[in-house]
C-alpha cells in the first residue's frame, strides 16, 4: 500500500506551548549552558509524497515504551518539517562513531566532496515507513507521526515506533561543540565512608 494512503499529511498546529520570554542575555546564558549538556547523536529522515529530507538532531529521547513512542525536536526552519508533515513518517537514526561525516553534513556543515545534507554521504536503506536508515546506525526507530507540539522556535514530534533495529558500536555525543564517546570510569570514593558503593547499575532482568 502506498505510503500516503498508510500515513495522512499530518496536522501541525494542534497545540501551541506558551511561555515567558527570557531576557536577551538569559537566553544567551541558557545557549552556552545547554552546550554543556552531553547528547547523543541522531538524523531525523523522512520519506514520501513530501519529499526526502534529513536533519541532524541531538534532541531526542525516549517517551514510552508501552506504547512505543520517541520524541524529537526540530527548528520551526528546518525543511524536514514540511516533509514530514506531508509524508507522516521519520525515522530516527543514533549515529556511532563512525558517523560523524553524516552528523556534520546532515547539520549542514559537509566535509569537501560532499553537499549540505547530501545523501550520497553514508549508506542508507529504507525502513518499513520508507523513511531512509543509516544501515549501521547503532539504533534506528521507524516511526508514524503520533503528535506535534509548536514549543517556543521548535516543533517536538512524538512518534509513535514501528520498528527498531539496532547494531553494535560505540555512540556518537555531542557536547561543548566536540563529539566524543562514552567512558567507563571508576565509582567515586570517600576516605570517610570506605564501604560506600553504587548499586549495580545494569538493568535487572528479574
Amino acid at each position: 500500500m502506498p505510503i500516503a494512503d498508510r500515513h495522512p499529511a499530518v496536522e501541525t498546529t494542534a497545540r501551541t506551548s506558551v511561555a515567558s520570554p527570557m531576557p536577551d542575555n538569559s537566553t544567551a546564558n541558557f545557549v552556552m549552558a545547554m552546550s554543556a549538556v552531553a547528547t547523543g547523536v541522531t538524523v531525523v529522515a523522512t520519506d514520501g509524497p513530501g519529499g526526502r529530507a534529513a536533519q541532524t538532531v541531538s534532541a531526542m529521547c525516549s517517551v514510552s515504551a508501552d506504547p512505543a513512542l520517541v520524541l524529537v525536536c526540530l527548528h520551526g526552519r528546518s525543511p524536514v518539517n514540511d516533509a514530514i508533515s506531508e509524508n507522516g513518517v521519520f525515522c530516527v537514526n543514533v549515529l556511532a562513531t563512525q558517523h560523524d561525516h553524516v552528523a556534520d553534513t546532515f547539520a549542514g556543515r559537509p566535509w569537501p566532496g560532499k553537499q549540505r545534507w547530501d545523501f550520497t554521504c553514508g549508506h542508507w536503506t529504507v525502513a518499513e515507513s520508507g523513511s531512509p536508515r543509516v544501515h549501521d546506525a547503532i539504533a534506528s526507530f521507524d516511526c508514524a507521526v503520533h503528535d506535534v507540539i509548536e514549543a517556543g522556535t521548535h516543533r517536538v514530534y512524538i512518534g509513535r515506533v514501528a520498528a527498531v533495529e539496532a547494531h553494535p558500536g560505540e555512540p556518537l555525543v555531542y557536547a561543548s561543540h566536540t563529539y566524543s564517546k562514552p567512558a567507563a570510569f571508576e565509582p567515586s570514593t570517600f576516605p570517610d565512608y570506605p564501604d560506600a558503593h553504587p548499586a549495580p547499575r545494569t538493568r535487572s532482568t528479574k
